[in-house]
């Protein structure tokens, strides 16, 4: 079965934490990880070079990695240069996602030659966009997988409601696997997601982030 097989129509848990939290250790992180698995998670999402190589070892499902690094003068972090694909590669990833907005990246690196160097490296490719355009672009490129990751956190799409499904609408117009990821705090969200067209979802910080979850709740009792 192939890697998109083992995702379709599945959930993919963003295993991720803060720089700073209780929770950022790879240790922990790779236990998040199993967990997702073993309770039906069909792959993880994971960021940096030793929470990848940490969750490597404990999961048997696909993996897609990122690298969060900001360069000046640059607006894209997720994946943004050649740099952060070769380390994700490294580490066995059998996904790489990589921003695939319009906005400059380091070295001057376009969409293409991401997906190029990620293919070479024998993984799929998963362009994080943010606009229609994005994922019109990152298909011509070749990129396997085109996700709503960057809706809302980009100046052009600032403020958009999430979960964006009318960016998933358009993305099941492109013959290529959309994920739908952002802003799924609900499983009737989830559901929603995929009857307008995803393939896969991406769910994070309403599963993995202890810090959000604790919050809501603390908020939602001060004062009472």
């Amino acid at each position: 079965m192939s890697v998109l097989d083992r995702l379709r129509g599945g959930l993919v848990v963003s295993v991720q934490a803060r720089a700073g939290s209780a929770l950022d250790d790879p240790l922990v992180l790779a236990a998040m990880a199993r967990a997702a698995q073993d309770n039906g998670a069909a792959g993880v999402r994971v960021q940096g070079v030793r929470n990848l190589e940490a969750v490597r070892k404990r999961v048997d499902v696909p993996i897609v990695g990122i690298i969060k690094r900001e360069y000046a003068g640059y607006e894209p972090y997720v994946t943004p240069s050649l740099q952060e694909v070769r380390a994700i590669l490294a580490c066995g990833a059998q996904i790489v996602a990589f921003d695939a907005t319009a906005r400059p990246h380091p070295g001057g690196v376009e969409v293409a030659e991401l997906v190029a160097v990620i293919h070479g490296g024998g993984a799929l490719a998963m362009a994080d966009c943010a606009l229609p355009a994005d994922g019109v672009s990152a298909q011509a490129a070749g990129a396997d997988i085109v996700a709503t990751t960057l809706c809302g956190y980009t100046k052009e799409s600032k403020g958009h409601a999430l979960p964006a499904l009318d960016l998933v609408r358009a993305f099941a117009e492109l013959d290529t696997f959309v994920i739908c990821e952002g802003g799924i705090h609900q499983p009737a969200s989830a559901a929603a997601a995929l009857e307008a067209g995803a393939d896969a979802i991406v769910v994070g910080t309403a599963i993995t982030n202890t810090e959000w979850l604790v919050q809501q709740y603390v908020s939602a009792i001060a004062n009472i």
